[in-house]
Parts: C-alpha cells; structure tokens; sequence
C-alpha cells in the first residue's frame, strides 16, 4: 500500500529521517469533481447479482519474462443473463500492488458491474494478479517498476493472452488500484496499451518508505540494504516474518489504514492475507515495494504530469478515498481538478476503497462507464 504497506520497521532496526510530505499546489480545470459521502442509510455489503453471472474457472496464463515461464492467475465474468446479446466490451481490474494484493480485492466491483449490463453494452470483466503477488507464481526476480509495465502491457497484448479475443480492437477499459492505476496510466500514454477509458481508484505513485523518508541518494543506500536483506534466503524470510507475514501485523495494518472502517476487518479477510504471505518467494515484490523500486514516477510533479499526458485522448476518472492515509490521500488529492482528469469523485475507504465498499466504487465506476459508452455502443 501507499502510504504504509504491511512492512512495520521498529526504530532499534532501521533508522530513517522523517521527512514531512510538500504541500498540494492549487490547479484549475474544467474536470468534474464529486463527493460521496457514507450513509447509515445505504447498504455497504457485498454487492447484490441483479442478473446471473456465468464466471469462468479461475485460469492460469504462461508469461515468459527473462526466460522464466510465470504462471499468472486470473478469472474472468460474464453476464450470463439478459443483455448478453449485445456489443461486448471488456473491462481489466488490476489488483493494488502490495504484499497482500489478491484479484479478490476487485471480485465484487467485477460482480456488480457485469451483472448489471445496462447502456445497450454486454460488459465482462478480468481480474488478474501480479508476477510475484496474489495466487500468481512468485519467482526471485529483480523486480521494478519496468518489470510490471512490460508484464501488463504483455497480459493484454501477447496473441495466447487470455484476454486477446476481448481486447483485439482496444475496446476494452482499465480499473487499477494504488500503483497499479499510475502504471496503467503510465503504459496508456507511451501507447503501450490503448483502453478506451481509465478509472485510477486511489492512485498513488511512491512506496512506503519513500512517500515517508524521501528518496535521497543516502536514503536510496539504506533502501538497497533493507532490499537486499529481505531477498536473502535465510535472513530474508526471518525478517519478513517478524514484519510482515504474521495476523497481528496485517490486522493492525488494515485496522489503521488499509480499511477505514475497523468493523469491516473480518477473521477471514485476515485468514486470507495471511496465507498470501506464506507463499513461496512472497517476500520479493513486497521488498521491491516498500523501497521505492516499484515507484512508476519518481515525483509528485511526474505523478501529475503522467495524468495531464492523456488530456483529450482517453477519458480518466479518479477516485480519491476519504479515509485514505495523509500522505497517500495528499497525492490524491493532487489529481483534483488535475489536466487530463475527466472526473474526480470522493468515496469511502482508505487504502482500498474497492475491497471495503464494492458497491459504493461499483457505483462510481459503473456510472463512468455509462456516461463514455452508453451512447457509443
């Protein structure tokens, strides 16, 4: 996660110079920008099924990276209901990068737009995890913020991808979480990938350390050491253990920042994270992670850039989270009223909005969809 992933580092093991984060620079825009606020009156819990879903068996797809073979996990839904005659557009889900990160963050966003239909549109959906995250192989790569770039953009374009026959004349859209929604932006504007529209559900762009400590050369040398450390084979797995891969870290985490609720940490949902933690090779990505070297930009400034690069090319929504942790919700707010962002809405939630209101995101989301597509289907 952005702003503290579920790397908690006591102060006797590794002393770091806080820094306090730049203020936010006041920009001006013809972008929309709304508010969602939470109501005792409106239903947060799992998403209903207003039509049937027929949803694929989970699948695993070969990506060949540095000549190793990955197999990556993903599932697919269909609406297997009324509507599922029309046009068909396809819709990718990309899973927040953190140690945690699971296509299940994205599952019932998925079900609630697919099974809506709606817009004279039959929408699908992909949900796919990251090399090295989630239920995807996890091998001792030197991962970056490159490496992740080429596996998405090979995802969708590679001719045996699982999502080619959907997305073979770019008719599809993309919604990412945290790094995962800058690194679809950042492939979208090189034109790398082509969607037809973005939502960027609480972007962010630094890691954990550096969104706190900065990014200085003398800060980048001890990144490298606590990097090189959690990688070792030995000492590696002892301190990530003790950081991160045990229930009581991951439930203070979601409990104070991930979730903004703590009423909707549930046993199960920790269950669940704690397993993806005990994973062969799951301290590599979350060890690139936390230092900085899954960072898509290396500033605020490039952040902003990155969005204003698509002004006028593909429609971008943003959805900032209310409860989002300071600096993570400072880089947010950032995009308001940004160039190159159609619509900024406020919703519920921290660090994954998606995962802890699905039906208040779906919402957002699937009206963004109607207001690009509904008159072009």
């Amino acid at each position: 996660m952005a702003a503290a992933a579920f790397l908690r580092l006591p102060s006797t093991s590794f002393s770091l110079p806080l820094q306090s984060s730049r203020p936010i620079s006041p920009r001006a825009s013809k972008s929309l920008i709304f508010k969602v606020n939470a109501s005792a009156s409106v239903d947060y819990s799992s998403p209903s099924k207003p039509t049937p879903i027929s949803t694929t068996n989970s699948g695993s797809w070969k990506w060949k990276y540095g000549g190793n073979s990955v197999n990556i996990h993903f599932e697919r839904l269909e609406n297997g209901g009324a509507g599922a005659d029309q046009p068909r557009k396809d819709i990718l889900l990309v899973p927040t990068i953190s140690d945690v990160s699971t296509v299940e963050e994205w599952r019932g966003v998925a079900e609630e737009i697919v099974g809506r239909g709606g817009g004279g549109i039959n929408w699908s959906a992909t949900i796919v995890d990251w090399p090295g995250l989630g239920y995807s192989d996890r091998p001792k790569l030197d991962y970056n913020a490159d490496v992740m770039e080429r596996f998405l953009v090979d995802f969708v374009t590679a001719s045996d991808s699982p999502v080619a026959s959907f997305v073979a004349d770019n008719d599809y859209v993309v919604f990412g979480g945290g790094h995962a929604a800058t690194v679809a932006v950042k492939a979208t504007r090189k034109g790398s990938l082509k969607p037809k529209a973005i939502a960027a559900v609480a972007p962010t762009w630094a890691g954990p350390l550096p969104i706190v400590f900065g990014k200085d050369s003398s800060m980048e040398t001890r990144y490298g050491l606590l990097r090189g450390t959690l990688r070792a084979p030995a000492l590696g797995w002892m301190m990530y253990n003790v950081l991160v891969s045990n229930e009581k870290s991951i439930t203070s985490q979601y409990k104070s920042h991930v979730y903004a609720d703590p009423e909707n940490v549930t046993p199960d949902i920790i269950d669940s994270r704690y397993a993806l933690t005990k994973r062969k090779g799951a301290r590599y990505v979350p060890a690139a992670f936390l230092t900085g070297m899954l960072d898509p930009v290396g500033s605020r400034e490039e952040f902003v850039q990155l969005f204003a690069g698509l002004e006028g090319s593909v429609p971008v929504l943003v959805v900032s989270a209310t409860g989002a942790p300071k600096r993570s919700k400072a880089e947010m707010e950032a995009l308001r009223g940004a160039k190159g962002v159609s619509k900024f809405v406020e919703v519920p939630g921290a660090l994954l909005p998606q995962e802890e209101y699905p039906k208040v995101v779906a919402e957002e989301l699937y009206r963004f969809l109607l207001e690009n597509f509904e008159s072009k289907a």
